[in-house]
């Protein structure tokens, strides 16, 4: 048996031929492409000397194709645990030096180590995706490795978070975890996405199109909504993922963190007498209100790039992490469309499969019309929101700060699909329509007959709105708790959060539901 001495200095050499991954010639080009090391990538990503590696000394078994003369240790992804603000994370980070980060049989099965260590320990999945795809010298036992992450992915889902970070290419199947995950970010002019790339649609469709305009960075995150958010560096990217770890909790049974709030609970904010405008055809800026009413104005939003007319995203109450759900009217008016429907009702599902609690604010003038949207689902995209909102069973807090019209009312987290707590602004105007579409259709034959039917169109519309464009009517059938003074929004608020810490709600017993997907 050789000497302690030499077999520590052999640990040594192969710890270091495991750290240098594809080797410095290969490192080197990775960063010429501007791009950081999978470890690089992970010293960023968790608390200074936290990471603890798992499997480094694994190599792939294949034979074929000169491969059994080319085992490296790792074998193209770095696996292990670590620390994010103190609390334990499981990560995994694909190592394009090494044979382009492609996936292997154990490549696979690392990744599965660390999931399957997640879901029993309780914590957080993320991972760092720089792949060229399935190892194709391994044949179907690479499209074996990438099902079984698949698997893990879906018996994840809302139980731990799971959070993919493109740092490189991800195309083909490999696409199909991130898409599962509940978080993808991206980085500009390094992330790639797509399930074929340029060559392909351009023999099938005869399309010519550029990386960057078929699965770019950009494009998912306004066009395809599949990006959650998008930075221009990966020191950047990496930062806002700890930032969005620090609201969430580390599994399905945890609380999510609370931190000691330096704001005060019971302050009020003047702004919010003057955010809303005299016109009610005049938009404002929801973020105004909700950086108004959160801790120290601040809002992390999730989806900023993608349907800009609703918001979403993370802040929080009296130091609770709380999921802000907000129509946007200074995009098309805060209306519901399709895009919108969904991107909020995915929100919604997250939040309440992490016990997070939801506040609404709710300024919607109804569904957009047109025959595109009609035909492109909106009642069934639209049902997804409705569906999201009365199956979640978290406190469920809403302020309408303007227009409740129509079915939007009903979706926004009304009181009739179990609010909570449901608080409106004495600018609320909670109602079938707008007073001008009421006015056209109840008195139209009373216009028609009029010797100045704009004149008393206007009369009309004027008595309409004292009669029903205000918050007082669904208040005395009790459909909103309370008409507040806005300055009390925050105040409000956080009470409503405090009582509602021992809510008990459960959804009748079922396998599962059948969201209209």
């Amino acid at each position: 048996m050789a000497e302690p001495r030499e077999l520590l200095e052999d640990l040594r050499h192969r710890l270091a031929q495991a750290e240098q991954g594809g080797g410095p010639e290969r490192i080197a080009q990775q960063h010429k492409k501007g791009k950081l090391t999978a470890r690089e990538r992970l010293d960023l990503l968790l608390d200074e000397g936290s990471f603890v590696e798992l499997d480094r000394f694994v190599a792939h078994r294949a034979t074929d194709f000169g491969l059994a003369a080319q085992r490296i240790p790792g074998d193209g992804v770095v696996t292990g645990y670590g620390r994010v603000h103190g609390r334990l994370v499981y990560v995994f980070s694909q190592d394009f030096t090494v044979f382009g980060g492609s996936l292997s049989e154990t490549h696979a099965q690392k990744i599965c180590k660390v999931m399957d260590l997640a879901v029993r320990n309780g914590a957080p999945v993320v991972g760092l995706n720089d792949s060229g795809g399935a190892r194709i010298q391994e044949g179907v036992a690479s499209l074996g490795g990438y099902a079984d992450i698949f698997l893990r992915n879906v018996l994840a889902s809302g139980v731990v978070p799971q959070i993919s970070v493109i740092l490189g290419p991800c195309a083909g199947g490999a696409v199909y975890s991130p898409a599962i995950t509940d978080f993808v970010f991206m980085v500009r002019g390094v992330s790639y996405m797509f399930v074929t790339g340029p060559n392909v649609v351009k023999t099938v469709t005869h399309e010519d199109v550029t990386f960057d305009q078929l699965g770019g960075a950009d494009v998912h995150a306004e066009t395809s909504g599949i990006a959650h958010a998008v930075y221009d560096s990966e020191p950047e990217c990496l930062a806002a993922v700890r930032e969005l770890l620090d609201y969430l909790p580390a599994n399905n049974l945890d609380p999510a963190p609370r931190l000691a709030a330096a704001d005060a609970p019971d302050r009020r904010d003047e702004s919010l007498l003057s955010v809303i405008p005299a016109s009610p055809a005049q938009p404002y800026d929801m973020h105004e209100v909700i950086r108004a009413v959160v801790d120290d104005g601040r809002f992390t939003e999730i989806h900023g790039a993608f349907a800009g007319n609703i918001l979403v995203g993370f802040a929080r109450l009296g130091g609770q992490p709380v999921g802000i759900v907000a129509n946007q009217p200074a995009v098309l008016a805060g209306v519901l469309d399709i895009s919108a429907s969904v991107k909020a009702a995915r929100f919604i599902r997250f939040c309440d499969a992490f016990n997070v609690p939801l506040i609404t604010f709710v300024d919607v003038p109804g569904f957009l019309p047109g025959v595109a949207q009609e035909h492109g689902g909106i009642i069934r995209h639209g049902a997804k929101l409705l569906y999201a909102f009365c199956e979640a069973t978290v406190p469920k807090l809403t302020v309408i700060t303007r227009k409740a019209y129509g079915g939007a009312y009903d979706v926004m987290s009304s009181k009739h699909i179990r609010g909570d707590v449901n608080l409106a602004w004495p600018t609320a105007e909670i109602a079938v329509m707008g007073p001008k579409g009421a006015v056209e259709i109840l008195y139209r034959d009373r216009i028609a007959q009029a010797a100045d039917p704009a004149l008393e169109t206007r009369n009309l519309i004027e008595e309409y709105t004292r009669t029903f464009a205000h918050p007082y009517k669904a208040a005395e059938r009790g459909f909103v708790d309370d008409v507040i003074d806005p300055r009390e929004t925050r105040p409000r608020l956080i009470d409503a959060l405090r009582t509602l810490d021992g809510k008990r709600e459960k959804n009748p017993a079922r396998k599962h539901g059948n969201i209209p997907l």
